[in-house]
């Protein structure tokens, strides 16, 4: 294996392995921002010694082990009490080298502390920007470059919102510890909220050159998949990953060789993955099995279903999607979700129908600046022939949208309809 293999082979390892032995160390230090410095003390010891030695049979407990060691180190040398040094002693066994044991064994309650991390890095008292950036640094194992890249920010913005966020737990005295109670659906739910802005980051990025970021979508379909281990009572836990496997399947439809965008209604079906379309309508049916309150993640998995199971476009039930958002929203109101539905209506009852209800938001401040209300408006239009009026919202959604393809994509609607 070259070096370079080798440093392929060690990232994939950091990036599957890097939040459990954060978690784990969590627990022993109680300071997450300590924790991610001890485990990145054990990824710079792999990158010296894995290209000379080889790969450990066990890479994961051969990281945990030295950041265990790394911890140990840490707390000798400063001096700390007796009872801490006692405590992190019993976590490792005594060295007689100074390579760790490959095969050491991975604390047993692992899961318990990864879903503490998880809560942790979603904790109320963070702003949403700062969750999402610490969850894709802990959890996601992303570097601060790879963040800045993924959210068209600079990597020093990226890098400070990490830090105040880890400072900000640590001198909060945040336990480490997974809520009870109302606390736990409201963390749960911030959870979940994080993980589904990181899908729709990657699936449609709201600015940049490309239309999709893969990363993000598999970076939240992965942590969305170790949550639904980790809390496998939670219905709305199994819907959010029905929802992403869903709307993941379509991927390799959504863009052609160049990269342009290709709407729903145009892609190839039979380009849908299907292994990820029946783990996702097995995720679904776990969640309807659990019973309960159907929550937003639970309808709107039922509605990318409904795209799902349609072998045309033309066989997609419109009528049954308009009933599911008109579902949600009673329990999660938006003038997004009426977006959808007028969308939906137009497919189901004609264009005129959707129209009115496009029409009924255009005065949402909310909905002011946001492209897809002309994007909508515009494709209406098109379909009622009303081609000028269409121009015009497409050239306005094309001057509010930051992200280039999409432009492209609404400046080639509007010369259409000059044309036509």
């Amino acid at each position: 294996m070259t070096a370079t293999d080798t440093h392929r082979a060690i990232d994939a390892v950091w990036r599957i392995e890097s939040a459990k032995v954060i978690a784990v160390l969590t627990r022993m230090v109680r300071d997450v921002g300590l924790a991610e410095d001890f485990a990145h003390d054990a990824l710079l010891v792999a990158l010296e010694r894995w290209p000379q030695s080889g790969i450990p049979d066990n890479p994961g407990a051969w990281l945990m082990a030295t950041a265990k060691h790394r911890a140990i180190d840490h707390f000798r040398r400063n001096q700390l009490l007796d009872r801490k040094h006692e405590e992190l002693g019993r976590e490792v066994a005594e060295r007689e080298t100074a390579v760790p044991d490959p095969t050491a064994k991975i604390d047993d309650n692992i899961d318990d502390d990864l879903l503490r991390l998880v809560f942790i890095s979603c904790h109320p008292i963070l702003s949403r920007e700062a969750q999402l950036a610490l969850t894709l640094r802990l959890l996601g194992g992303l570097t601060t470059d790879e963040i800045a890249r993924a959210f068209l920010a600079s990597e020093p913005t990226i890098a400070q919102r990490i830090v105040r966020a880890k400072r900000t737990l640590a001198e909060a005295h945040v336990p480490f510890e997974v809520p009870r109670g109302a606390d736990f659906t409201t963390r749960l739910s911030s959870v979940l909220q994080v993980l589904y802005l990181i899908f729709n980051e990657g699936y449609t990025a709201t600015a940049g050159d490309d239309w999709m970021r893969p990363a993000l979508c598999e970076e939240a379909l992965r942590l969305g998949r170790i949550l639904a281990g980790l809390v496998p009572n939670e219905p709305e836990v199994h819907g959010l990953v029905s929802l992403l496997e869903i709307q993941a399947s379509r991927s390799k439809a959504r863009v052609d060789a160049s990269g342009a965008p290709i709407l729903l209604l145009d892609q190839d079906r039979g380009r849908w993955d299907q292994l990820l379309i029946r783990r996702g309508l097995a995720g679904l049916e776990r969640a309807t099995i659990l019973g309960g309150a159907r929550g937003p993640y639970v309808l709107q998995a039922e509605i990318a279903a409904c795209h799902a199971c349609a072998r045309t476009a033309e066989e997609t039930d419109w009528q049954r999607i308009v009933e599911l958002y008109r579902d949600l929203s009673e329990i999660a109101p938006s003038p997004i979700v009426e977006l959808n539905r007028a969308v939906a209506v137009a497919m189901a009852f004609g264009p005129q129908a959707g129209l009115s209800l496009v029409d009924s938001l255009t005065s949402e401040p909310s909905l002011k600046s946001y492209h897809l209300l002309p994007t909508v408006r515009g494709d209406l239009l098109k379909k009622l022939g009303r081609l000028g009026e269409a121009r015009v919202e497409f050239e306005r959604a094309a001057a509010l949208t930051r992200n280039t393809r999409e432009r492209e994509l609404l400046l080639a609607r509007s010369r259409a309809c000059s044309e036509g």
